[in-house]
């Protein structure tokens, strides 16, 4: 009776097992905590004027047009949890038409960029929409 011989792997096999294996890791590293960008003991309120939303993955992007105390307008962007998160709190992709004022909380960036990570939105008709972005451990 003889045993299997053992073979080392083929440089193909070796090539393939360690692009499936950084294909497997990269995706995981590029996702960020939520604390890693915005601050969460820091809220902030904004009411502006949409000028776009974006129902992309792994978050949607909602611009508004903001009066600051001077009355000049500033650009701000604001992230959500992904398209799929929004679907399941009840939102609908025409709850957030371009031209309407909306009112956003969420939590500052820390880099000072205009950006929040929001927590809700309240729409015109009274409504406020769960944003899906909570810190860890809440």
């Amino acid at each position: 009776m003889t045993s299997p011989k053992f073979q080392l792997p083929t440089p193909k096999q070796i090539l393939f097992a360690a692009f499936v294996f950084l294909a497997a890791i990269v995706p995981a590293r590029a996702h960020h905590s939520l604390a890693a960008g915005f601050d969460v003991n820091k809220m902030l309120t904004l009411s502006g004027a949409i000028t776009e939303m974006k129902w992309t993955n792994p978050h949607s992007w909602l611009s508004i047009d903001v009066k600051n105390e001077s009355g000049e307008v500033e650009k701000w962007a604001i992230e959500f949890g992904s398209t799929n998160a929004l679907l399941r709190n009840g939102w609908r992709r025409d709850d957030l038409p371009v031209g309407v004022t909306v009112t956003v909380t969420g939590y500052v960036a820390r880099d000072g960029s205009k950006q929040i990570s929001a927590t809700g939105v309240k729409l015109p008709d009274g409504r406020t929409l769960f944003a899906g972005q909570a810190p860890a451990g809440n």
